[in-house]
């Protein structure tokens, strides 16, 4: 499986920085300037990607008013069908190319989740960088097939996938000859309870299914994302709003901008906290271990005076023998006369 993934200029693979996307998804609210405002906050705050969603709501159902379209699962979005919610939550798709072109005059990488073909020939049009795999396409075979078949990163999430579910997926991608794969482990839950989330997951992903891993995440807050860069997830996702006050299907469980930063500054702080094995000692550690303990005379010595514990001690700081030599010293005497607070050396034992 390819490790070295390349969405526009933005190289991703085990070591390199984790690649950060502010999903748009309806935060928009119906709005291009809220969305152009969406852009320049996911810059602001340091992120290297924005997504898109590239839907109508009649291309990702019908308009029915049965009992299978009503949305009664206990989610945010009781009450509706899943008409009245695409259609509420949609990006218009004339946006969208002008969008793709602000996010790159501002250094972002800009792509999307398609749901269906027309959308990827449209996406394909705007030469987008990449294709998101929405969790619940995840068992579209045939559209993940065509996605994959543009031979462009495919990022798929995995918040109602069943192990079978995406070994399926990532099958449909190499059958297209298509091993650039990110997978996401996701909790479809909105917002996401702590609980469920498994953040280990993360790192068994990448062993069992040979991909670079990373998390889309639907939690309150920005604890779970940096959690999980120390777990080896080198794509955070998390949905963005200019403010949870507006409302909008997504707004409750997205970050506004002063925290996407927070959470952006965060990770990388912790990427650098991560670092390397080593066990070496930098200098300022090296300096300090000048406060560590030794042996030194605590209290005057004479010349012939015999070391014992109450005339030799393991105290800080750090200019005398290691303690580790201390039943070496005791028993033995002093060669010349030694003040307290002098640190012992084998010069000055017989």
């Amino acid at each position: 499986m390819n490790k070295n993934i390349k969405i526009k200029n933005f190289e991703i693979n085990e070591t390199s920085k984790t690649f950060i996307i502010g999903e748009i998804s309806a935060n928009h609210n119906g709005s291009f300037d809220n969305a152009v405002k969406l852009i320049h906050a996911a810059k602001d705050a340091g992120a290297d990607a924005v997504k898109l969603q590239t839907y109508t709501a009649d291309t990702i159902t019908i308009d029915c008013y049965n009992k299978y379209f009503q949305i009664k699962q206990g989610t945010l979005w009781d009450g509706k069908t899943l008409h009245d919610l695409y259609e509420e939550a949609y990006m218009p798709w004339k946006w969208q190319p002008e969008l793709k072109k602000i996010a790159e005059e501002n250094g972002l990488a800009c792509f999307s989740s398609p749901f269906d073909k027309t959308a990827v020939d449209f996406l394909e049009d705007m030469d987008v960088p990449a294709y998101k795999v929405a969790s619940f396409e995840i068992t579209d075979i045939p559209l993940i097939t065509y996605m994959a078949s543009k031979g462009k990163p495919m990022i798929i999430a995995a918040g109602i996938a069943e192990i079978s579910d995406i070994q399926l997926a990532i099958d449909a991608c190499k059958k297209v000859g298509n091993d650039q794969i990110i997978l996401l482990k996701c909790t479809s839950a909105y917002p996401a309870p702590f609980e469920e989330v498994n953040l280990k997951t993360i790192p068994n992903m990448r062993e069992t299914f040979d991909v670079i891993a990373g998390l889309s995440d639907h939690t309150l807050g920005i604890e779970v994302p940096i959690s999980a860069v120390t777990l080896g997830a080198k794509v955070i996702e998390k949905h963005i709003t200019l403010s949870r006050a507006d409302g909008g299907p997504d707004a409750a469980f997205s970050l506004e901008p002063h925290e996407l930063k927070s959470m952006v500054q965060s990770i990388r702080n912790t990427e650098k906290a991560i670092g390397k094995v080593s066990y070496e000692l930098t200098e300022k550690q090296m300096k300090n271990r000048a406060f560590t303990r030794s042996l030194f005379a605590v209290k005057d010595i004479k010349a012939g005076e015999i070391f014992t514990e109450e005339n030799v001690r393991s105290i800080r700081p750090g200019f005398g023998l290691p303690p580790k030599y201390i039943d070496n010293i005791l028993g033995r005497t002093a060669g010349e006369n030694l003040l307290k607070g002098t640190p012992l050396h084998w010069k000055y034992v017989k």
